[in-house]
């Protein structure tokens, strides 16, 4: 209230030094008495005593009336400003008595005045006495009497003098009370802020101790209904956020237009509407959920007016910072966390990814593990077969759509190839691009996709469906992009190892293969085969050849030979350049009687087809899961032998072995 109350006199706690009388120990409500006797006014709170001394002054009336045969007279207090505040009676003084000039004298000089005179209503007195303050002695106001001359008698300077100190004890008793109610008021409210602030660092505890994202939002949620059950709030959210809190919503702005939370999202601010709603007032707050980063939501919250004060807007701001704060510490904590979990899954898989080089172990590998780090329901990957031009699925966990083969501008795939870009899909029957067998036949609704590039160019597809709706998030799509770049690289390698492999095993000259190549198939063939047989072919007089018509001419006769070898063999049979102009052919599975038609065949067409023209010796050698000794060495020593009887049999001619 004033403010020099607001402090305790320092002579409640010591003696005065002028005070003779024995120190004694005052009981506490002598203490409280005491205390409140020492408060007083100023001079500078004599401008706001108005109120003070009509309320002192009605105090005052109403105990006089309450006394019998009290002498009649006009009382009324007036300030020091010359102002009435106060009389006890209802008819105006007579205009020829200038109260006000006594007042002001009175207030002047500090003293009591009296002053005789003739009104319309006869002779009068008019006594006018000082009221002073408890401490400084400060004249605050003027007690007036008016009497006239048939009371006079029985009202003296003393009888007034002891109505002014009555007035002045009815003044300081209301002093006293008002400076209560306000101390009152004060300790309340600082006991409600105490409260408050409790609870609010109570909350702030709790979410600081939490690094749940969710956690952290139904957090506010309980606190609020806790503060003020009666109270609607919703969160609308402007990121992806998975939560299962029904009072938790994506903010579509679009949607919603200018309203309230739109506008408090877009200017980062506390926004209150106020609106009438049948026989209440409804106040509608717009509160932001931001960080330092950024805004990530909008607190949407509906009371009545009556229950919401301003303090109370304060502590749910105070809240919503909290929140925003903690919000924003947890997602960055979940953030690192997702990226360390990212950076130890790209690890862990490319990792086992490096440790094959087999295409098809690549495609069942990728679709287990991809299947397992997104939690998917469906997986399929396909690749693009250059000489179809057709997408191949190579690895899928739908078995109505394994070794299926689609066309490159159709499906999800062919969309991909066209677009060179990944996909997310949260709910299917709104994606009206393309249709996709595999989304149908699965029922799925989500789905994340992404191609798989090999020297820039997109070569294979990686589709994750789930059944339900939004499941994948952002940082999903994001992942399975970095997945399949590594995806890539492994298939690349994979692809250059198998063709380095290729190229090792193939003559240049002839396309077909190598010595050591044929010596491995032949040595599987025994483990498992019951019989085979092998056709050593040398080309007769080669190196008059060479000499006659030159090297280059002698290279063409030899890959017209090879060849005429190839087409004229099954497939399954394995051609190879045995070395210099020898070559060699293993046919699985047939006997020696059998190989000799298919070499007689090479025989008649060498020496009918090569220009210039040329012809063969061969030797044919076999083998059965019942000879003695099966071995590779031993076939080929036998079919070397088989041949070397046909060239020195006359060449031109083909020899079986003994």
């Amino acid at each position: 209230m004033l403010e020099h109350l607001r402090s305790l006199p320092a002579s409640l706690n010591s003696r005065s030094a002028g005070d003779s009388t024995s120190f004694t120990v005052r009981s506490s409500h002598d203490d409280h008495a005491l205390w409140m006797q020492k408060m007083d006014i100023t001079p500078f709170d004599f401008s706001y005593l108005s109120n003070l001394l009509g309320q002192a002054f009605h105090d005052w009336t109403n105990q006089k009336d309450s006394v019998p045969d009290r002498p009649i007279a006009e009382y009324s207090v007036w300030n020091t400003e010359g102002e009435c505040m106060g009389k006890n009676s209802n008819h105006d003084t007579d205009s020829d008595i200038n109260v006000r000039s006594l007042v002001l004298e009175c207030a002047e000089k500090g003293q009591t005045l009296s002053k005789r005179g003739i009104s319309k209503h006869g002779e009068y007195l008019l006594i006018a006495e000082p009221l002073f303050s408890r401490i400084n002695k400060d004249i605050f106001a003027v007690f007036i009497a008016l009497v006239f001359e048939s009371h006079r008698s029985k009202t003296s300077e003393a009888v007034v003098r002891s109505e002014a100190l009555h007035y002045r004890t009815c003044f300081y008793r209301r002093f006293e009370y008002i400076f209560m109610t306000d101390l009152l008021h004060a300790h309340e409210h600082t006991a409600r802020e105490e409260h408050r602030r409790s609870i609010l660092f109570q909350i702030v505890q709790r979410m600081h101790d939490k690094m749940d994202v969710g956690a952290i939002l139904d957090e506010v949620f309980v606190s609020m209904d806790y503060l003020y059950p009666s109270t609607h709030i919703m969160l609308y959210m402007s990121q992806d956020q998975r939560n299962f809190n029904p009072r938790i919503k994506p903010l579509l702005i679009q949607e919603r237009g200018e309203d309230i939370c739109v506008r408090s999202f877009m200017e980062g601010r506390l926004i209150v509407s106020r609106s009438d709603e049948l026989d209440k007032r409804i106040i509608e707050v717009g509160l932001p959920l931001k960080g330092k980063q950024g805004i990530y939501g909008v607190f949407h919250i509906e009371m009545n007016e009556e229950l919401m004060e301003d303090s109370d807007l304060q502590l749910i701001a105070m809240m919503a910072d909290t929140a925003g704060t903690a919000f924003e510490n947890a997602k960055l904590h979940e953030q690192s966390h997702m990226l360390i979990q990212e950076l130890r899954v790209i690890n862990d898989l490319t990792q086992r990814l490096n440790k094959s080089l087999q295409l098809m172990e690549i495609y069942q590998f990728s679709e287990q593990e991809l299947k397992n780090i997104f939690q998917a329901d469906f997986c399929c990957i396909l690749q693009l077969n250059d000489s179809t031009n057709r997408f191949e699925v190579m690895a899928t966990n739908v078995k109505d759509i394994r070794h299926r083969t689609y066309p490159v501008d159709s499906g999800i795939a062919g969309y991909m190839y066209q677009t060179e870009e990944p996909l997310i899909i949260s709910d299917y029957t709104q994606f009206d691009k393309v249709t996709s067998s595999f989304m149908e036949l699965t029922g799925a609704m989500s789905l994340i996709a992404a191609p798989i590039r090999v020297d820039g160019q997109v070569k294979s597809a990686i589709l994750l469906s789930h059944v339900r709706e939004h499941f994948f998030s952002y940082e999903n799509y994001r992942l399975l992009q970095m997945l399949s770049i590594h995806l890539g690289l492994a298939l690349t390698n994979a692809t250059l190892h198998a063709e380095v492999r290729r190229m090792a095993n193939l003559d240049m000259l002839t396309g077909l293969y190598v010595r050591h190549y044929l010596d491995n198939i032949i040595h599987e063939r025994q483990a498992h085969d019951y019989c085979g047989s092998l056709v050593v072919v040398d080309i007769d007089q080669f190196k008059q050849v060479n000499d006659t018509f030159g090297h280059q001419t002698g290279d063409q006769v030899l890959k017209q030979v090879s060849d005429i070898v190839t087409s004229s063999v099954r497939a399954e049979d394995i051609c190879a350049r045995w070395g210099g102009e020898e070559l060699a052919i293993y046919m699985p599975q047939i006997g020696i009687h059998q190989a000799l038609v298919y070499a007689e065949r090479i025989r008649t067409r060498v020496e009918a087809e090569t220009r210039p023209s040329v012809t063969v010796s061969s030797g044919i050698a076999e083998w059965n899961w019942m000879d003695e000794k099966v071995s590779v060495e031993s076939l080929f020593y036998r079919a070397d032998m088989a041949l070397y009887c046909a060239k020195n049999g006359g060449r031109n001619r083909i020899v079986i072995e003994d």
